[in-house]
């Protein structure tokens, strides 16, 4: 069997989700210091693109878990790059992750962490017991450069719902006050990333729907409003 390679920009374009999440990663991991043997936890890797690149550029222990997208689909994937037996493809809500205290050497959520994170509770009850004091914490989401507070731009109202903007997109100051009231982490950055435009193009080339409706989305927001986020934290 021919092994795929990451370098497949029609496998990558089959596979996104949103705004690239390869992109992303790849400029979320250069303020990180990965290294063969450790155990990385991969939460809301989606179809797994994620968990491939960490696996192969790395050479680490990724466990790739999504509660969308079946283990059983992405174990076909990570056979196909040949890494079926460094990536652990787990089917599990990211409220009831089955892994023990202290075991990961880092945690990276790419496009992912907005959809159960945006709240006082999940840090320190579900995540931040999951990694080894000194670990690392990294994530790669959409964002906003200014709250909306309850009103969405008259630019973005025909594409965002109220609820899906305030439950999920925040600021860089939004997200860095809600992480350094944790007792359990070290907030190290939280910035806004350079590859916005890039990781976007990628996805608006998708030849699916999603895809197609958010390019109307893109072009309403002009740079006005939208962004992505990096958090990048160290357990205490």
């Amino acid at each position: 069997m021919i092994r795929r390679d990451l370098d497949d920009v029609d496998f990558i374009r089959a596979n996104l989700m949103g705004p690239s999440s390869i992109i992303m990663l790849e400029e979320l991991s250069k303020n990180l210091t990965l290294q063969k043997g450790m155990r990385v936890l991969d939460l809301g890797c989606g179809t797994g693109l994620t968990s491939i690149y960490l696996a192969q550029k790395f050479g680490i222990a990724v466990f790739a878990v999504d509660l969308w997208i079946s283990a059983t689909e992405n174990y076909r994937r990570f056979r196909e790059f040949g890494l079926e037996s460094q990536i652990i493809p787990i089917h599990a809500d990211a409220c009831h992750l089955p892994f023990a205290e202290q075991y990961f050497d880092a945690v990276i959520s790419v496009d992912a962490y907005q959809y159960f994170g945006a709240n006082e509770q999940y840090l320190d009850d579900h995540l931040a017991p999951l990694v080894k004091e000194g670990g690392k914490l990294a994530i790669a989401m959409p964002g906003v450069k200014m709250e909306f507070d309850g009103v969405i731009p008259v630019e973005l109202q025909p594409f965002l719902s109220l609820s899906e903007v305030d439950n999920q997109w925040h600021t860089c100051d939004w997200w860095r006050k809600l992480w350094e009231q944790s007792p359990n982490v070290y907030v190290e950055s939280v910035r806004e990333m350079r590859c916005f435009s890039k990781a976007w193009y990628e996805w608006l080339q998708c030849n699916n729907d999603y895809a197609r409706a958010n390019n109307a989305l893109l072009n309403a927001d002009d740079g006005k409003y939208m962004n992505l986020i990096s958090l990048i934290a160290t357990k205490k």
